[in-house]
């Protein structure tokens, strides 16, 4: 635990929300659940868990479970400070309030998010507040952001031989940085700290 938190204060900078995508390989509960918990122990506050299956969150107690035995046993955490939420449901306070949250997403979710934003602007334009000409770039991530809850992934983990998201977050990953690594299969904290130092070296220059 300790060495975890001394990592990610070490680091230049540390994603605020992190995704965790297996792509292209048969997803193992508990190695993902240490992802997760080590994503919690340096300090990430926002976690998304996706595979294009959906598996994980079909089975979302099933890791929540195998992420509750590994807060106890591998960090000695307080897991009443750990909060896990799942995607489409309306708990807007208790994602700003607790330490860490958790999504765990599969391929509906980014299209749904861009679905019900089209619907809310669909409603200001039938509302007079806005016009269809109103709509670009920003007014939609805007939009975005207030039906998704979580930010905007700083930096996505993808696992597995497949070189593709999968439909992960579709609109929500633009600015993301992608790091792939060979699989999530029994991965070490070494390879898994290695990305956080690769992401906290690596200069996003934001389209420029």
């Amino acid at each position: 635990r300790q060495r975890c938190w001394a990592d990610g204060r070490a680091l230049r900078k540390l994603p605020v929300h992190m995704g965790l995508v297996v792509s292209g390989e048969e997803p193992s509960y508990a190695d993902m659940a240490s992802l997760v918990v080590w994503c919690m122990a340096v300090g990430i506050s926002y976690v998304s868990v996706y595979d294009h299956d959906g598996i994980f969150k079909r089975n979302n107690s099933r890791l929540m479970d195998e992420i509750l035995k590994q807060q106890q046993e591998l960090l000695a955490l307080d897991c009443s400070k750990y909060s896990m939420e799942f995607a489409n449901q309306d708990k807007a306070d208790q994602v700003l309030n607790c330490q860490s949250t958790l999504k765990v997403l599969s391929p509906e979710d980014g299209k749904a998010d861009v679905v019900k934003a089209a619907q809310n602007f669909c409603q200001l334009v039938a509302q007079q507040q806005r016009t269809y000409t109103d709509l670009d770039v920003n007014v939609l991530d805007n939009l975005l952001s207030s039906t998704n809850g979580f930010p905007d992934p700083d930096l996505v983990l993808k696992f597995g031989p497949v070189d593709s998201t999968l439909g992960f977050l579709p609109w929500h990953i633009r600015l993301t940085e992608i790091i792939s690594l060979p699989s999530h299969l029994n991965i070490s904290y070494e390879d898994f700290f290695s990305a956080l130092h690769r992401y906290a070296a690596c200069e996003q220059r934001w389209g420029k």
